[in-house]
């Protein structure tokens, strides 16, 4: 449980016990007899890792750490044994933590690959358990390969690598040294039984990339990468050697991060005596190796197994963190593997180290860290936590519908094939065949080559005729319609200059009416004045000759009589002669 920014691990009767985070990766141990409660344990602290934010990978061989997916049993076991040590108290509460489920032969989760070339000449080696000579052979195919840019994906590019090799072995001896067939042809049946053993689903891709097991999901806690070794265990050389392969693929990935707060990735590995069991003494220098290196790069490693004997001592004494459950000690060799592994621990003077692993209960445990100096703490006996996820086995329904929603199922579930030595020495061999064969076809080929280049001139001349007689065509078009469009618009314009040409003349003719009824309007009144001063006049002229000729008559009043008499005479006169 992860609490006060440590892990708490157990209770002793007196204090709680725990691990402190920036220690973490100073690797640890989980050992005990089978049923002593390991698992409990191993899942205690794969739980706290991951709930302060620490990615985790945890070998599954016995599949009950499947339920790390679901919170727990308000009513089960695990419930009672938190109200007993007062946890609920303390904020315990069940939880689910984020799972991905991983199977090598893709049945009980997502495809765990890694290619031929990652795998390496030694760890192969081992895995198809050859021979020293055989080894040495191993590694120069690779040299080879590596050579003539050959990638070796899969078992069919290591098989056909052989194959070629093997072929064509005068050419490489010269460079390589020679290479007995014997000894190449039991290195491929070595192969074909390996594939029949599941490697021929394990070698290829897409491959494994180890910055998928670094997230952490949306509530900050690590991803729990959850192998199922359940078949896998049943190849105990493959199970050790894939192991130790993911051991030094973190090593080789991680840059160096030196002291940290916590860890980067924390490693469980379950069943871990089968890493040691027959490992050549190479294979022994190289696992202790990254063991002491990889805490460098911020990396845990916890082995988890049934007798500390079980680790060689170069890697017991890296050890910073240990969990001793119960130890049956009936014979002789019992006896003395608990007597070792109570001298592993730091005495404390309040019980026998040696008699506490002796009568340890289910789920009790001797405890020994390294405190916030690095240094090994006393043991302590301790009741060990429950888990806060589920401590059943998990049925198939959920992890199925885990596996299928996860967020890295479309990736790692479409397998790739890209081209590699298979492909690439097939070719050779076609390669050459297709040499010969094309030799005799050279000449058939040219003259189909020419037939084809002046069909294809003549087709290419008729098409262009074809399209200049359209061009052509669709140029006279244009022009016929550019004429059309350009009568139109005369005829519009004509039309428009006449409907001006109308309007003009109507006004002119308006404007001629106008001046014409204007002149006779002016000459009416030229006339009306002329009549009225020649009226004037004539009626002067006449009353002065009516006076004259009056008064000449008839005296005073004749006068006055011819004056009047004369003057309508000459008016009269007068207005006849303009009627005129």
């Amino acid at each position: 449980m992860f609490y006060q920014e440590k892990i708490w691990l157990g209770n002793t009767k007196k204090e709680k016990v725990f691990l402190y985070p920036k220690m973490a990766n100073r690797h640890g141990m989980i050992a005990g007899a089978t049923g002593t409660g390991k698992t409990v344990t191993l899942k205690v602290m794969a739980e706290s890792f991951s709930s302060m934010g620490v990615p985790v990978f945890m070998a599954d061989v016995k599949g009950d750490l499947a339920g790390l997916c679901c919170p727990g049993e308000e009513m089960g076991v695990a419930a009672k044994r938190a109200e007993e040590l007062g946890l609920f108290q303390e904020g315990f509460e069940f939880s689910s933590y984020p799972v991905t489920f991983w199977d090598i032969y893709k049945e009980q989760g997502l495809p765990l690959r890694t290619t031929i070339s990652e795998m390496g000449p030694l760890l192969l080696a081992r895995i198809l358990e050859l021979n020293e000579t055989q080894s040495d052979i191993l590694t120069v195919l690779f040299k080879i390969a590596d050579d003539e840019g050959l990638l070796l994906l899969d078992t069919k590019d290591l098989k056909s690598m052989i194959q070629y090799v093997a072929d064509n072995n005068k050419e490489y001896a010269l460079e390589y040294g020679n290479m007995a067939k014997q000894s190449l042809t039991a290195i491929l049946r070595a192969v074909i039984a390996l594939e029949s053993e599941g490697g021929n689903e394990f070698f290829g891709e897409a491959a494994l990339d180890i910055r998928d097991w670094l997230r952490t999901d949306y509530e900050g806690k690590g991803s729990i990468q959850l192998l199922d070794c359940r078949k896998l265990i049943n190849n105990p050389t493959m199970y050790s050697t894939f192991m130790l392969w993911l051991m030094s693929e973190l090593f080789e990935a991680l840059p160096e991060v030196g002291d940290s707060k916590k860890p980067r990735m924390v490693f469980f590995f379950d069943e871990s005596h089968l890493l040691f069991d027959t490992a050549p003494k190479s294979l022994l220098t190289k696992i202790e190796q990254v063991v002491k290196l990889i805490r460098s790069k911020g990396v845990g490693i916890y082995f988890i197994t049934q007798n500390p004997k079980d680790i060689p001592e170069g890697i017991l004494g890296q050890l910073g963190c240990k969990v001793q459950h119960a130890l049956r000690a009936y014979t002789p060799a019992e006896q003395k593997a608990a007597k070792a592994a109570a001298m592993a621990f730091r005495e404390n003077p309040e019980f026998d180290t040696l008699e506490a692993i002796t009568s340890l209960g289910i789920g009790e445990a001797l405890v020994s860290v390294l405190d916030e100096e690095g240094i090994p703490t006393i043991v302590q006996r301790c009741k060990i936590l429950p888990p806060q996820s589920r401590m059943e086995v998990l049925e198939e329904e959920i992890r199925k519908d885990e596996i299928l929603n996860h967020i890295l199922y479309p990736k790692y579930t479409q397998e790739l094939d890209r081209e590699s030595a298979y492909e690439i020495l097939v070719k050779r061999v076609v390669q050459e065949e297709e040499e010969e064969a094309a030799l005799k076809q050279q000449q058939a080929e040219e003259k189909e080559a020419l037939r084809k280049q002046k069909e294809e001139e003549k087709e290419a001349l008729r098409k262009q005729q074809a399209e200049e007689k359209e061009a052509l065509r669709k140029q006279k078009e244009m022009e016929k319609e550019e004429q059309k469009r350009q009568a139109a618009e005369e005829r519009e314009l004509e039309k428009q200059r006449a409907a001006r040409e109308r309007e003009e003349q109507k006004k002119l003719e308006a404007a001629r009416k106008a001046e014409e009824k204007e002149e006779k309007a002016r000459e009416k009144r030229r006339n009306t004045a002329i009549k009225r001063v020649a009226s004037a006049a004539t009626g002067t002229i006449g009353r002065e000759i009516g006076n004259q000729l009056g008064e000449s008559v008839g005296g005073k009043f004749g006068k006055k009589l011819g004056g009047n008499v004369g003057a309508s005479i000459g008016r009269g006169l007068l207005s006849n002669l303009f009627r005129l």
